[in-house]
């Protein structure tokens, strides 16, 4: 234990060399570490897009990718509290620290909890978008580091612990919220908008190209 504490903290030191030795790079960096969650709220928005004409699978694990999200972060306030550890600024005094100074627990960190539980999630249905956001959640836990706010250990476990309640969850989920899907974008005011698209043409299409090709059928017919 005590030799992945020194570990955790020769990569934490190690960090904040690269961070007092490229300035340039202190206000992107500080931009993404704390409102990098813009991108995960894009990213997800595109797979909703994305999904909306797909088999309902599709767009039940693209809504539960923002539903574990917020599960795990639920999840993560209880779990932090047994820890309780103290930030990696108040340990090392001497640091650079870009991070505003915060009272909250430092392991797991919130901001890779996030980002693990959204790249997770979006991988179940989308493998470009799902790629795409795993690669911003590895540089939130880059940032999260860079900026001193989290120990190395903290953003790793905080992608570990968000993957894994999007991952046990949809395991657990998938069949009712599949279900769920099938019947609400059966109603009326959802049915144009989330229609089903099936070898080119959306559900809602092919009904309308059956029922007029029977209604001309029956039009020779009575001729």
């Amino acid at each position: 234990m005590n030799q992945l504490r020194r570990l955790d903290d020769n990569v934490l030191l190690a960090v904040n060399t690269l961070a007092r030795h490229t300035p340039g790079l202190h206000g992107p960096v500080l931009a993404y570490a704390e409102y990098g969650v813009v991108v995960f709220a894009v990213i997800l928005l595109a797979a909703l897009f994305s999904a909306r004409s797909r088999s309902s699978r599709d767009l039940a694990a693209t809504g539960w990718a923002a539903m574990a999200l917020l599960a795990a972060l639920a999840l993560n306030q209880p779990f932090g509290h047994l820890f309780n550890e103290r930030r990696p600024y108040a340990a090392h005094p001497g640091i650079l620290r870009l991070a505003d100074v915060s009272s909250d627990f430092s392991f797991p960190s919130d901001h890779a909890v996030m980002a693990g539980a959204v790249a997770v999630g979006l991988l179940l249905a989308h493998r470009r978008l799902g790629a795409l956001a795993a690669v911003a959640a590895l540089l939130m836990a880059f940032a999260r580091v860079y900026i001193a706010a989290h120990y190395p250990w903290d953003v790793l476990g905080g992608l570990l612990f968000g993957a894994l309640v999007a991952l046990l969850g949809w395991l657990l989920l998938e069949r009712p919220l599949t279900w769920v899907t099938e019947r609400l974008r059966g109603l009326p005011v959802l049915r144009s908008l989330f229609a089903q698209r099936e070898g080119g043409a959306t559900a809602t299409g092919r009904h309308h190209a059956r029922a007029d090709g029977s209604r001309r059928v029956g039009d020779r017919t009575a001729s």
